[in-house]
């Protein structure tokens, strides 16, 4: 895992289910193809309406259609995000679309064990109600090790709750590396 991500924020609100994150018309496509992987990144938040709850204001598009990879790394949500059914395609879609964390008040567990499982992405919690303290665009950088979030547009800077006992699930690249790294599973 890195010591620091950085990159441009996209900012959600509360409740962000998983048809939100991906579609249900896009499981169709098979992860384990890498061309079909991508597009996953491609339909990550992408038919979600405009007056849907959660958006940010003026419902910023995540990225354009022709695009696999959205401009943002770092997804600010709101309570419970990744709410929903328990599609595994949620943490996948996010990842392909070249997300690296979610920072969000607290996650719907399978979407966390998801995310962690799969080594997908990093899902960090914060301490405070970021999404109405940050700006979608707003460049920020999480200090991983010291469990800090820098808005480096404003100057600001928020705790964010330590990762725990899953941090060397995600630092191996998921539960099943992780598992064979610590002796659980024989190579």
């Amino acid at each position: 895992m890195q010591s620091t991500i950085t990159g441009k924020a996209y900012v959600l609100g509360d409740n962000i289910d998983t048809d939100q994150i991906i579609p249900a018309q896009y499981l169709t496509f098979n992860p384990a193809v890498p061309e079909e992987y991508q597009m996953f990144g491609k339909f990550a938040l992408s038919s979600v309406p405009a007056s849907q709850a959660g958006l940010p204001k003026g419902h910023v598009p995540f990225h354009t259609k022709d695009e696999f990879v959205s401009d943002y790394r770092i997804i600010v949500g709101g309570k419970n995000f990744g709410c929903g059914s328990s599609r595994e395609h949620a943490p996948i879609a996010l990842d392909a679309a070249g997300i690296e964390a979610v920072v969000a008040e607290f996650y719907a567990r399978i979407f966390f064990r998801n995310a962690v499982n799969g080594g997908y992405l990093v899902p960090f919690e914060s301490v405070n109600r970021l999404c109405d303290r940050i700006c979608t665009g707003d460049d920020v950088k999480i200090d991983v090790e010291n469990n800090l979030l820098h808005n480096l547009t404003t100057g600001e800077q928020w705790q964010l709750k330590p990762l725990g006992e899953v941090a060397p699930i995600i630092d191996a690249g998921g539960v099943f590396p992780y598992a064979k790294k610590v002796g659980m599973l024989k190579v």
